[in-house]
This record gives C-alpha cells, structure tokens and sequence, in this order.
C-alpha cells in the first residue's frame, strides 16, 4: 500500500484524537495526603474523606490518604503540617473557622498565613433558639431583655471561644452590649446544651443548624434567627438575623490548605482537583446526607475572602480577653 501525504495527515488526526481522549486519565494526579487536625468521626475529620472519596470517585486523584493528627482546636495539627509538608504539592490539611480562634486562645507559634489557602468548601450557619415554653417569641424580645440586663440573659453553647460563643458575642456588640459582659455558659456537647434549654436553664442556645433541627422540626425547641445572608430554602420559616435588624452574618465554615511553600503552578493543580471533586455525584450526595451548605469559594476568591474573615474573628476573640498572652 502507498503511503501518501494524505494517508500520513489522517495518521496524525486520529493520533492526535487518541491523545485527546486518553489526556484525562494521563493527568490525574498520583497521590494526595489530607491532614484532618483532630480525633476520627468530628466534622473536619468528615470533611477529609469526604473529600478523600470525592477524589476517587472521580479519577482525580490515584490515591488519597488521610491522617488525624488531633489537639488543641486544631493547632497541634497545623503546626505539624508547617514543619513537616513544607514544598510538598500532595500534601493539603482541613481546617476551618474555628482554628482562627484557637490559635489565639491555644496561643499557637504557627498560624494560617504559613500554609497556602486552596478552596472553602461547606459552612454550617447557626441558629438562635428556645424552648416552647420559652416567653420569647421572637428576637427582639431577646435582645431587649439583653439591653436591659446583660447578665440576666444566659446563652448556652460550645466551649468558650468556639462559633457558638462568638456569635452570641457579635450579637452584643451589634445591639450595643459590651460583648464581655454576656452570660455565656459553656457546654461539653450537644447533648448537654439541649438539656440546659430544654429544662429551662439558659434563656438561649446557640449552635449550628443540624444540632438543632430535629428538636426545632419536633416543636420542643423554637428557632428565632439563622446566621445565613438570606434565609435556607429549607429553612424557610426562620428569620435571618439580619432581617430582624442585627447585622450579623457567620458560618462555621470548612476548608482545604496546601502545603507552606508550594509553587503557584503546584496550588493550581490542587485546586483544579478540589474544582472537579466538589462536582463529583460522591461530594453532592455527602452535601444532602449531612446537610451541610455548599460555600465553596477556591483559589484567590478564598484567599480575599480569609484576609477579611482572619481579623474579624480575632477582633472578637481578643474583646473577650480569651487570646492568650
């Protein structure tokens, strides 16, 4: 057979398409490690191999490891991963909100600025509530007896410093209350925290949306503000706190970081992974089972996003006097 030059351009098309088809598997990339800084089964260590499955599902990533490297709020993790994954491009750690602040509470060495901002990936807004019994209706009602008398309304939440305190904190201040002197009683968990505004024994509980929702669905408890911009589309009946006139917007948010000293080529590979797992069936479906909000926001929208939210946060920290010296 005579091999013309006709022959030889079809030749190379159809190479050229082959190679085209075969690209996607070709850049996958080999081997990812996240680092969740804290104990199995919590909401960051969830995050990790949700995200560890979402990657997989969708022949993104070859292989993805995850480790626990739990301790306080996180900082014990953070610290491990500054020292120890400097440069490396598979490495990425969850965090979130909540390390803002135990970096200052804890006093940690390291912090957020010696890691590489990837992609936030889901929030949970939080929800004022009280009992059925309770004679506040609504949240003017609470605010003005906090107007009145700081100290004669108790909030029942997490542990100091944690969204939960901040939030009831960013309440004062927005209304005109000096944040320190809140009545704010701590809780070890959920569980407990229910008990106290069940049986009457905190004027208000403040937690996120999930923590609540079956006994606000069961009518024991009655939800008065959510910390969302705009109100859930699941969430109808529940007023923003900035409709009733508190301008106040928090979530507990979720995210990935890379690795201290990454190139910008290095970041942009990870984050083109994040962007392709977060529309993976399997991340849509961890979504819907564990109700948690879709915030996602990568690459330098997250980074703008961290410069505003880092000093917000320890604003507040700091007024309650719980950094450490």
């Amino acid at each position: 057979m005579k091999i013309t030059h006709a022959t030889r351009r079809l030749a190379a098309a159809l190479a050229s398409s082959a190679l085209l088809f075969t690209t996607p598997c070709a850049m996958a990339l080999e081997a990812v490690k996240i680092l969740a800084p804290a104990a199995p089964g919590g909401g960051w260590d969830q995050t990790a191999r949700s995200m560890q499955r979402a990657l997989q599902s969708g022949d993104i990533v070859k292989r993805v490891t995850v480790d626990n490297k739990p301790g306080a709020g996180g900082t014990i993790g953070l610290a491990q991963f500054v020292t120890s994954s400097k440069g490396d491009p598979q490495a990425m750690m969850v965090t979130g909100m909540v390390m803002i602040g135990a970096i200052l509470v804890n006093g940690s060495p390291v912090n957020l600025s010696q890691v590489t901002p990837l992609a936030r990936l889901t929030g949970e807004y939080e929800v004022l509530v009280v009992s059925a019994a309770s004679k506040i209706q609504k949240l003017s009602d609470l605010t003005a007896l906090l107007k009145t008398n700081p100290g004669a309304v108790s909030w029942g939440g997490g542990s100091a410093g944690a969204p939960d305190h901040l939030l009831a904190a960013m309440i004062a201040k927005s209304v005109g209350v000096d944040p320190t002197k809140i009545n704010y009683i701590a809780h070890a968990g959920g569980g407990e925290a229910q008990a106290a505004i069940l049986g009457g024994h905190v004027t208000v509980g403040v937690s996120g949306w999930g923590e609540f929702a079956p006994q606000i669905k069961a009518g024991k408890l009655r939800a008065i503000a959510i910390s969302s911009e705009q109100r859930l589309p699941d969430v109808k009946d529940v007023p923003t706190l900035k409709e009733q006139g508190i301008d106040v917007v928090m979530a507990n948010w979720r995210a990935l970081f890379g690795a201290p000293g990454i190139s910008e080529a290095q970041k942009a590979e990870l984050v083109a992974a994040i962007d392709k797992a977060v529309k993976t069936p399997s991340w849509k479906e961890t979504l819907d089972k564990n109700e948690w909000t879709d915030l996602y926001l990568s690459g330098d929208g997250f980074k703008k996003f961290l410069d505003a939210e880092q000093p917000r946060i320890a604003e507040i920290v700091n007024t309650l006097g719980l950094a450490k010296k």
